[in-house]
């Protein structure tokens, strides 16, 4: 089989691995024909996919009556030590092969910080500080809201932010992500819709499938999602949450307006729909954009946020931010599936946040980024590649391949070089991103990169 037809057989895959995931078991698939002309693909390269799938039994082949998920799930293969480099690219590829692949090999893909952008040398002072300290928590349970502290000193960052939570407000999580599934368990029923951005964060997609609801994808614009869709999409499909990040979008990042701002407020009220919105990237913004928390005052509004982009990814911490009944809510749950969170790592984030070492290394970084940015994607512009946006911060970039490029085939081929890329439609619901690709311009500092793009461009 040629490379190109194998890469189209795993695109196919992973849209029928998508079309599982949110669909019940037992669930009739597309036919061959009809998939092949969806996709544009031969009829033989759909054949070869749901043989490749009815093998590892996650279909089964009806005689007569065309293809059915199974509902059954793969087991973990615990001896596979090599990353599976034919995987399909599903919204746990980047994710996967980002953390699996060698030290050597280059992550414009994935969406962190190199570890020497990374404040070390405060975390590790900040240990060995933690570690001498008697007062500190190294053996109890926390706290059912979490570390008091630190809860006080987020309620002050918000407050720079106009928004207004008290410390009685706040939930600590462990992570971002955390917080994202805490708060799908505690308002989401299986059946209910969701809307995203498209293109959005992929593991907003895997999360939310994961809770067994509909995923509905709402186009992204410069300045927010496109607010006729929305409202087009919001009467027709009634969901109960729109799942955003406001301020340095990931993959474009773009930045909410405050007209938008406004207006999709409306909107959520109108049809009475519940808003979250992440904001990870705060800290890399040197100056203040529109927060929907902020406009709302957490009337439908819950605003969650961490440090793992800008402090350290191996010490997990995250919180949530919303009304109270919604935080009392939203602990009872916390404690009834995870018993609190990780005390010693909130103790860590609040003494490196007093520190005025941890807002020279802010500002450090957003100088450090700015400078990567017009110097990655004046290199990208060379290779060809066109920006669907310059970001005025933060370290993400999406752009658009030349014509004719298929950003999955790429991402493919760029395996066998070692160099991880992040395919346009891992982030997009509708699969209408086959043409772009998201880069982190912290992760382009090494020539090789684009060596290897400017040969696949050439080859493909």
């Amino acid at each position: 089989m040629a490379a190109d037809d194998g890469s189209r057989v795993l695109r196919i895959i992973g849209l029928l691995r998508q079309t599982m995931a949110r669909s019940l078991p037992e669930k009739r698939l597309p036919s061959i024909r009809g998939m092949a002309r969806a996709q544009r693909v031969s009829p033989s390269t759909v054949v070869e996919a749901y043989g490749r799938l009815v093998a590892e039994g996650a279909v089964v082949a009806r005689p007569g009556a065309g293809f059915y998920a199974t509902g059954r799930q793969r087991p973990l293969a615990l001896k596979q030590v090599e990353p599976n480099r034919d995987r399909a690219i599903d919204p746990h590829w980047i994710m996967r092969q980002s953390l699996e692949m060698p030290p050597s090999a280059l992550r414009p893909g994935c969406g962190w910080l190199p570890d020497d952008w990374l404040p070390q040398g405060l975390l590790r002072a900040a240990l060995r500080a933690q570690a001498r300290d008697a007062a500190a928590n190294v053996t109890a349970y926390a706290t059912p809201l979490g570390h008091v502290p630190l809860r006080r000193l987020l309620a002050q960052r918000l407050a720079d932010q106009a928004i207004e939570a008290a410390p009685d407000a706040i939930l600590l999580t462990d992570s971002g992500s955390a917080a994202i599934d805490l708060i799908c368990r505690f308002l989401l029923r299986p059946g209910d819709t969701v809307m995203i951005d498209d293109p959005g964060y992929f593991n907003f997609q895997a999360m939310l499938r994961a809770q067994r609801v509909n995923v509905i994808g709402v186009p992204t614009t410069p300045v927010g999602p496109d607010l006729a869709a929305f409202a087009m999409l919001a009467a027709e499909h009634r969901p109960k949450l729109y799942l955003t990040t406001s301020a340095l979008h990931n993959p474009t990042g773009a930045t909410l307006s405050t007209a938008t701002a406004h207006r999709l407020l409306k909107l959520a009220e109108t049809h009475d729909m519940i808003v979250v919105e992440d904001d990870i990237f705060a800290d890399f913004e040197p100056a203040l954009s529109p927060r929907l928390a902020a406009m709302d005052g957490f009337e439908r509004v819950i605003h969650l946020g961490s440090f793992s982009k800008t402090l350290s990814a191996a010490s997990r911490c995250g919180y949530i931010a919303a009304k109270p009944e919604w935080i009392e809510g939203l602990t009872d749950l916390k404690l009834a599936t995870g018993f609190g969170h990780h005390d010693l790592s909130s103790q860590l984030v609040t003494r490196i946040l007093g520190e005025a070492g941890f807002r020279r290394h802010i500002e450090t970084l957003r100088a450090r980024l700015a400078a990567e940015r017009d110097r990655v994607v004046g290199r990208l512009r060379h290779l060809g590649l066109t920006p669907w946006l310059v970001p005025r911060a933060g370290m993400l970039v999406w752009l658009e391949l030349p014509d004719g490029l298929d950003s999955a085939t790429l991402a493919m081929r760029a395996l066998a070089e070692d160099v991880v890329l992040a395919p346009g439609n891992v982030f997009s619901v509708s699969q209408a991103a086959g043409r772009f690709l998201r880069f982190n311009v912290a992760q382009c500092g090494d020539p090789r990169l684009f060596d290897v793009l400017a040969r696949l461009i050439r080859s493909a």
